[in-house]
């Protein structure tokens, strides 16, 4: 994998200057239509707290970050269970957007969840795209290492790889991060 954003130091010593939060984003490109791209967010929240806004109370998501993410709506099934449609309101690249996605997968366990696109703005660039999101308890200290991973396919060459809305994600993780911090 190619790193994106790299400070070229051992991530030992990256280690010892995060205040808060750090990311490192990487690609995977495997034809110039399809793509993987994947970020990993270290946060202070436990992997608990932070799967659980996406599998049970997305529709809090909005209360973390208004300024990105306006609502997130239930349109068939349950809350944290495949199979389950949601439509997310939101801004990227300073548009608002829809994106009517499907929960795939859903472990509570790994702390995973993975969404696709079924309509929505993505899908007028990308004829797929699916989003995971895994929450993994660092290997030191307390807090959690969120993982997106964001696998599509663009409808052509012309369109670019989604660098900017995986660092939506990358932004939505930390301030998530800082509304869990707050106390009740």
């Amino acid at each position: 994998m190619a790193s994106l954003a790299r400070t070229g130091k051992p991530e030992v010593d990256v280690a010892k200057k995060l205040q808060h939060v750090h990311h490192t984003i990487t690609s995977t490109k495997s034809s110039a239509l399809t793509g993987k791209l994947e970020a990993d967010v270290e946060i202070k929240a436990s992997p608990e707290q932070f799967h659980d806004m996406f599998a049970n109370k997305p529709h809090h998501v909005h209360r973390a970050c208004s300024d990105k993410v306006q609502g997130c709506d239930l349109q068939e099934g349950e809350w944290g269970k495949v199979g389950t449609i949601i439509i997310w309101s939101f801004v990227h690249d300073g548009k608002s957007k829809k994106a009517k996605e499907v929960i795939e997968a859903v472990d509570p366990g790994k702390k995973l969840i993975t969404f696709r696109e079924i309509n929505g703005d993505l899908l007028k660039e990308y004829k797929s795209f699916v989003m995971t999101i895994q929450a993994s308890p660092k290997i030191e200290g307390s807090g959690s290492v969120v993982r997106w991973t964001m696998e599509y396919e663009k409808l052509h060459q012309g369109i670019d790889h989604p660098k900017t809305l995986l660092q939506l994600a990358v932004d939505i993780s930390k301030d998530i991060d800082a509304y869990l911090a707050k106390p009740n």
